[in-house]
């Protein structure tokens, strides 16, 4: 059975590189449907570092959950994410977290799908809307589309990378 998984991704150390290799290998967990725009951002928690670059993808995918979250850890390692114990918002090569996983409402490990944080950061919100606008949120029955535009209302320093272009191309259905 294939699953929707929906992956946000974001990076501050070398980002176009490494969202470049994130999506070549989240590509290799499943289809991956849609990618969205890139979208620049200042850091959260722990500002004193570069920007970040956001975008989020779609996946089709067999994995269940935990397997699929175990895989992003994998690959978050492959390229090169250090964990800092002391500060969760540390820079990174990069981060991938499994934010929504059809119309689930679950809880894997610390993480809690949907993640909270798609209502409240429009660099997680956005780039969502875009890979898949009419997709209902299963707690607050908003699409998407409706949350981004909800939290663009209210401003944001979101900063559209058009030069960016994360999709693979057509041929290459797994790279």
């Amino acid at each position: 059975m294939s699953h929707r998984a929906y992956i946000g991704m974001g990076s501050n150390i070398e980002p176009v590189k490494h969202l470049l290799a994130a999506v070549v290998e989240l590509s290799k967990l499943g289809e991956l449907e849609r990618v969205s725009q890139v979208y620049e951002s200042t850091a959260v928690g722990d500002v004193d570092q570069p920007k970040f670059l956001n975008a989020a993808a779609l996946l089709r995918t067999d994995q269940l959950v935990e397997p699929l979250c175990e895989s992003l850890r994998e690959v978050e390692t492959q390229l090169g994410r250090k964990r800092d114990p002391g500060n969760k918002n540390a820079a990174r090569t990069i981060d991938l977290d499994l934010v929504l996983y059809d119309e689930c409402v679950l809880k894997v490990g610390h993480r809690r799908i949907p993640d909270p944080d798609i209502l409240e950061r429009a660099f997680l919100a956005v780039p969502l809307s875009e890979v898949d606008p009419e997709f209902v949120h299963p707690e607050t029955g908003e699409s998407l589309r409706e949350i981004a535009n909800r939290l663009s209302a209210k401003g944001t320093d979101l900063k559209e990378q058009p030069e960016i272009d994360l999709r693979l191309p057509q041929n290459c259905k797994r790279c």
